[in-house]
């Protein structure tokens, strides 16, 4: 994620309206505040939610797996282990944390991209 705010940092920082800021004087303060922040916000706030689904996901995992929290700590890898060992006598168990898991990962994934869009300064913008 830094590769990519840097990148997108360096790009606005050799855009025009940067240099028209330095020209009227603005301080680097206020180019960076002003103009370069709000304009990197959004490639930010695009990567935040697939991180956190990563994040989940990644959890969810090696909690499965026997190599995450430890075992007495609830979470839904350790309850995925739980219902795929009883899988024959309670499936509901499985597709209760299977759906959970789902559920959760796409709303984060929704609310992710509902932030990114209230922050994206070019959805405001007429380019003529």
């Amino acid at each position: 994620m830094t590769y990519y705010m840097r990148t997108e940092t360096y790009k606005e920082k050799s855009r025009d309206y940067i240099a028209a800021a330095r020209v009227i004087g603005a301080s680097d303060t206020r180019i960076i505040f002003r103009h370069i922040l709000p304009n990197v916000l959004s490639t930010l706030v695009t990567f935040m939610p697939f991180t956190v689904v990563s994040a989940i996901t990644a959890i969810t995992a090696l909690d499965f797996l026997g190599f995450g929290l430890p075992p007495p700590t609830p979470s839904l890898g350790e309850l995925l282990k739980q219902g795929t060992a009883t899988l024959r006598t309670a499936p509901w168990i499985v597709m209760s944390a299977f759906g959970t898991l789902v559920i959760l990962l796409t709303v984060v994934t929704f609310i992710g991209e509902a932030v990114r869009e209230s922050f994206d300064p070019k959805k405001f913008t007429i380019y003529r």
